[in-house]
């Protein structure tokens, strides 16, 4: 009697401890609109606190012009897609200043530098392992990336099908990293901000959320690019106020897309 009341509490334990390393908040689904109503909502933001925001921005800017120099100053084209990628990949890790701020706004505070930037040590073990996990797949990446500039094209005056094979091949593996970064990125390091949970928790979540709402963060994620590509093109300046826009609109996405106790229309 007592041996089988002994192995019911073992087995009640192990599934405890199996719920709660799978464990994942719960999600809401929103319209394909819902994007653009984000980026609204971070417009406002960004008018009522301008110099936090840009300063960030600021920061953002100087990787992306660094890059551009690179580029120009070596005269070599076919470090751009690596290093875009590489940019995108650590970016997410690096706007928890602005989910700060966003967050402080809406609970109507007033954002203040000190704020924001201890907002980075409000879960150091999650959101710098979750950096940490970014950093290994940036280096993965540029690996990959090398790896394909050697093989790729095989002669010194390569033809039109050689470097279409080269572009083909460097895109798609860009493009699955990115989608793979995207589904772990695009709530994991809000989450993390708000609430003390573990990495694997605020992983899985975003994992889930992205799944339940394919067509709104994919028009979501459209919209990241075209405007990582503007900035782009702008030799990286246009991230002074793109980057903290995606931010500002990031945490709203979050509150729209992760249930919480504050649920507002978002949609």
């Amino acid at each position: 009697m007592a041996s089988s009341h002994i192995e019911n509490k073992a087995n009640k334990h192990q599934r405890i401890k199996k719920r709660e390393f799978s464990r994942s908040l719960d999600v809401n689904t929103v319209s394909i609109s819902a994007p653009f109503h984000w980026l609204g909502l971070a417009f406002k933001d960004l008018i009522n606190s301008p110099l936090i925001a840009v300063s960030y921005g600021l920061v953002f800017s100087i990787i992306p012009v660094a890059i551009c120099f690179l580029v120009l100053s070596t005269n070599n084209h076919l470090y751009i897609l690596p290093s875009i990628v590489a940019f995108s990949i650590i970016g997410p890790a690096f706007a928890t200043g602005l989910y700060d701020v966003a967050w402080e706004l809406e609970k109507g505070h007033s954002p203040t530098f000190k704020h924001s930037f201890m907002s980075m040590f409000r879960n150091p073990v999650g959101e710098w392992g979750f950096a940490l996990l970014l950093v290994i797949i940036m280096i993965a990446w540029m690996r990959i990336a090398t790896l394909i500039h050697v093989l790729y094209p095989s002669s010194i005056d390569p033809t039109i099908e050689e470097l279409i094979s080269f572009l083909a091949m460097g895109i798609s593996a860009g493009a699955i990293i990115s989608v793979v970064v995207f589904s772990l990125s695009a709530f994991t390091p809000q989450i993390m901000v708000e609430r003390r949970v573990d990495i694997m928790t605020a992983l899985t979540t975003s994992i889930k959320a992205v799944s339940a709402n394919a067509v709104p963060m994919l028009i979501w994620a459209m919209i990241i690019v075209t405007m990582i590509s503007f900035s782009v093109l702008t030799l990286g300046f246009g991230f002074i106020i793109t980057m903290p826009i995606l931010g500002l609109a990031s945490w709203h996405a979050y509150i729209a897309v992760i249930k919480t106790k504050r649920q507002r229309n978002y949609e």
